[in-house]
């Protein structure tokens, strides 16, 4: 599959990860953030250039924003994605890495992801936050769900911290099948990876689940997460700003979910909330 890439540059550059999250909506699937902007990058068949130009984002007069683009060959993805990929570090207590990348002692944990189009690579800010805050609470032998799981590094860390059973999900072929690859580099064969969407939470239960999407995917799946999420049970959700906090914990309160705390990390919000 070829890939378009999308070089932006912003300014000012607070607005950088608004301009992400516009685009994630838009289509595109993974992004490489840099000191003046980033690149982003979607499949070429799902790029529409009038309707691209056509963006509100692009036509906010309160934000600069120069961009171009060109084609990626699928052949070449790897090798342009290994070369903007760093290992990530979190509070030392989490090291992810890629395969090309050496070990490194001090960590409690270390994941090693294979760097293709999946998100999930532990750069972004939701998918930092959602690590941290799993972190915190003792899961050994619990059942998990990573709803939405993209490169299964979630899934993986919890696997590594003694959750089990785990199940992962995601709608994305793609996701998928790199979920599966990172698991077997991982040692995690235990957990399972499911092509779907919350319509297949039926007759479960889970003593937490792990949702990092996005704003509007999450309060549209809320209710389904609530019906298989035991008494007491958590649901950790990322994927949203701060400022959309107040309508995630409207809805949640509408299931007996009730809201613990939260992180935020370049205004990008994680939140913990457990059931009645």
């Amino acid at each position: 599959m070829n890939y378009i890439e999308l070089n932006c540059e912003i300014f000012p550059p607070r607005f950088i990860e608004i301009v992400m999250a516009d685009l994630s909506d838009f289509g595109f699937e993974s992004f490489v953030e840099n000191d003046n902007g980033f690149q982003a990058y979607i499949p070429e068949k799902d790029f529409n250039k009038t309707l691209f130009a056509a963006l509100d984002i692009l036509k906010n007069k309160a934000i600069q924003i120069k961009y171009s683009t060109k084609l990626i060959p699928e052949q070449n993805w790897n090798a342009l994605w290994e070369s903007n990929f760093e290992a990530v570090e979190i509070d030392k207590l989490l090291y992810i890495r890629a395969p090309f990348h050496r070990a490194k002692e001090g960590f409690q944990h270390e994941i090693i992801i294979e760097p293709k189009m999946s998100f999930g690579t532990g750069h972004h800010e939701t998918t930092h936050l959602m690590a941290k805050l799993l972190m915190e609470h003792p899961i050994n032998d619990l059942s998990l769900l990573d709803m939405g799981c993209g490169t299964a590094i979630l899934a993986i860390l919890a696997h590594k911290m003694g959750a089990k059973p785990i199940l992962a999900i995601d709608n994305d072929k793609w996701a998928f099948n790199n979920a599966i690859e990172n698991i077997q580099k991982n040692d995690a064969d235990a957990i399972e990876v499911i092509l779907g969407d919350a319509s297949l939470l039926t007759n479960q239960a889970f003593d937490i689940i792990l949702a990092n999407i996005n704003r509007n995917i999450l309060l549209n799946d809320i209710p389904a997460y609530a019906s298989v999420l035991k008494t007491n049970g958590l649901l950790l959700l990322s994927g949203f700003y701060e400022s959309d906090l107040p309508a995630i914990k409207q809805k949640a309160a509408q299931f007996q979910l009730n809201f613990e705390r939260y992180l935020v990390r370049n205004e990008w919000c994680g939140a913990v909330l457990m059931k009645n």
